[in-house]
């Protein structure tokens, strides 16, 4: 119960960091960038250090960053099927489901990044 309160807490106050940040940089699409993952993310490394170390911590990064990796793939793919090939959101993204599931299985496979 502990953790999930100082999760609760860490993350909050880092998405209000961020998000101010984001408010004072122009253009405002930037809030949208900077007030959710990353934020999210700097507040789950940072509990994971208190909690496992620097060891696991750089094992869950190397897993946040095949995860970031699998998601731009995946986007391109979904940006391609719809503009090139005219398919509907719904099947698209779908079909593009696959491309994130073998991007980001394959760079855990082959690279790693479990404590």
């Amino acid at each position: 119960m502990t953790e999930y309160l100082l999760r609760f807490i860490a993350g909050g106050l880092i998405v209000s960091v961020f998000a101010i940040c984001g408010d004072m940089l122009r253009p405002k699409s930037f809030a949208g960038l900077l007030g959710a993952a990353p934020s999210v993310a700097l507040a789950t490394l940072g509990i994971a250090v208190v909690q496992h170390g620097p060891q696991y911590a750089a094992a869950e990064s190397w897993t946040m960053i095949y995860g970031a990796t699998a998601l731009a793939c995946y986007s391109l793919a979904v940006c391609h099927l719809l503009m090139r090939f005219g398919l509907a959101a719904l099947p698209a993204t779908i079909a593009a489901f696959a491309v994130w599931l073998v991007v980001a299985f394959g760079l855990l496979a082959g690279f790693g990044g479990a404590a």
